[in-house]
C-alpha cells in the first residue's frame, strides 16, 4: 500500500464546510494560498509555476474521511431528492476522499524559508491537505463543447442585504470592504441544505469567515445579514 502525504495546506477565509462555496470561481472575491511543506517547500519545487495562470490541486476531503461513502448521494443541483451514483457526482464523501479543483494562480510569495502559492477563489476550508498540484493546460483540459449534465448552467444566485449593525462592524475593520465582498458572494450561492431552498424558512444560520461569526436569515430571494461578530 502507497502512504500518500500533504506536500501543502491551504489557508482560506472558509472555517467550516458550511461556508465553502460548492465550485472553485463561484466567489471571486476570495483569496487563497498554500503553504508547502516537507521537501516539497522549497524554491525549486515551484520553478516556472508562474509561467501558468491555473492549476489543477487534488486534495484530500479530511473533515469527511472517518465518517466513510455510500454508492449513491444526492446532489444540491437536483434539490437534494434525486439519488445518483457517487462517481457521477462531485460529492464530498467519495471512495478515497480525494477531490480536484481548478484554480487561478497569482504567483508565489515566501517569508524566510516559508514558500506559499498564492490563489485566487477556492472551494476548500481552510486547513485542507493537498496531495498533487498540476498546471492546468488550456489546450487540452478546456473543453468548450462538454456536457455537463444536471449541472450545465450556474447556479442562481440570490440578493443579499448587511443590516445597519453587521454594516457598522465591517467598516472599522481595516479590510471590512473586502471581507464584505467574500460574505456577499458566498451567501448568494445560498449555502443552506437544498431542501430548504425554495420553502419558508424561519431559521437563522451562521457562517464563519475570516475570524467572523457571520448570521443571516432567508427570505425567498433575499438574504439578510443580520449580525456579525469577531470570534
Amino acid at each position: 500500500m502507497h502512504t500518500i502525504s500533504p506536500i501543502g495546506f491551504i489557508e482560506s477565509p472558509y472555517k467550516e464546510k458550511f461556508s465553502v462555496p460548492r465550485q472553485p470561481r463561484l466567489v471571486t472575491s476570495a483569496r487563497a494560498r498554500i503553504k508547502l511543506t516537507g521537501e516539497a517547500n522549497c524554491p525549486e519545487s515551484i520553478r516556472g509555476i508562474e509561467q501558468f495562470s491555473h492549476l489543477w490541486l487534488l486534495f484530500l476531503f479530511d473533515k469527511n474521511l472517518d465518517a466513510g461513502w455510500k454508492p449513491t448521494v444526492r446532489p444540491p443541483r437536483l434539490g437534494g431528492n434525486e439519488r445518483i451514483g457517487v462517481l457521477a457526482s462531485r460529492a464530498t464523501f467519495r471512495p478515497n476522499g480525494i477531490g480536484m479543483s481548478a484554480v487561478e494562480l497569482n504567483g508565489t510569495s515566501h517569508s524566510g524559508s516559508q514558500h506559499y502559492l498564492e490563489l485566487g477563489s477556492v472551494d476548500l476550508v481552510d486547513g485542507t491537505p493537498i496531495i498533487d498540484i498540476k498546471p492546468y493546460l488550456p489546450y487540452s483540459d478546456a473543453i468548450p463543447d462538454a456536457k455537463g449534465g444536471y449541472a450545465q448552467d450556474k447556479p442562481t444566485l440570490l440578493l443579499v442585504h448587511f443590516s445597519i449593525s453587521a454594516t457598522a462592524l465591517l467598516d472599522l475593520r481595516p479590510n471590512g470592504q473586502h471581507e464584505k465582498h467574500v460574505i456577499e458572494q458566498v451567501l448568494a450561492q445560498d449555502p443552506r441544505p437544498a431542501y430548504k431552498k425554495g420553502k419558508v424558512d424561519s431559521k437563522e444560520y451562521a457562517v464563519y469567515l475570516f475570524d467572523l461569526n457571520v448570521r443571516f436569515s432567508v427570505d425567498g430571494n433575499l438574504i439578510t445579514v443580520n449580525a456579525i461578530d469577531p470570534f
